[in-house]
């Protein structure tokens, strides 16, 4: 009898578990049984439905090219990247999670944040932008396609916080950027950070 049991349960499990895989492999979308709007919502408290912060010190991360998205997120879960709760909460994705996570956010629109600025700041930090940052954050900043941050109408307290990282070494910065920053910050010092942001927080 206990035989005949056992048998009947493993064969209900059995059938439950080729339903579930049924389901899962009906949804392409879905990645480690976790649908796309699943692991969004875990993002959405901090960073917006979709991605698009209300600010303002959590980023907009909606419209990021999938390879930024990634590397941040490992840099996060590794310790490379200096973090407040994004270390724990990246250590809780696999792989496969966050490469889900970046398509689908890659995917969203980056919506400019509607903030204040000092307006007589704005054409010097066009003019630095050009000269130090242009070639890696193009379109004035706008463009995600080199696989760098999107910088123009992201949030000033965001931005402040990462040049304020970069400038005391707690973030690395790629080869390039540390030798552009490091120019930047010894011609024009912390007025040109400051002015650059102006920029950036001009375009809505």
């Amino acid at each position: 009898m206990a035989y005949k049991t056992l048998t009947k349960a493993l064969l209900i499990a059995g059938l439950a578990i080729g339903a579930s895989s049924s389901a899962v492999a009906a949804d392409a979308k879905v990645v480690s049984g976790a649908s796309d709007a699943m692991l969004a919502n875990t993002c959405a408290g901090c960073h917006g439905t979709g991605g698009s912060s209300v600010g303002p010190a959590s980023p907009t991360i909606a419209g990021l090219s999938k390879d930024y998205f990634v590397e941040v997120m490992q840099g996060f879960a590794s310790g490379e990247i200096k973090s407040t709760i994004m270390g724990r909460i990246a250590k809780g994705y696999s792989e496969d999670e966050i490469k889900q996570l970046a398509q689908f956010y890659g995917a969203q629109p980056f919506v400019k944040a509607k903030q204040s600025f000092d307006s007589g700041l704005v054409k010097e930090g066009g003019k630095l932008h050009d000269k130090y940052c242009e070639k890696c954050h193009a379109e004035g900043g706008q463009s995600a396609e080199d696989d760098a941050g999107v910088l123009a109408g992201q949030w000033t307290p965001y931005l402040t916080y990462q040049f304020a990282d970069f400038k005391a070494g707690d973030r690395n910065a790629p080869k390039k950027m540390a030798k552009k920053m490091k120019q930047l910050l010894s011609k024009e010092g912390d007025d040109g950070i400051k002015a650059l942001i102006s920029f950036y927080a001009s375009q809505q």
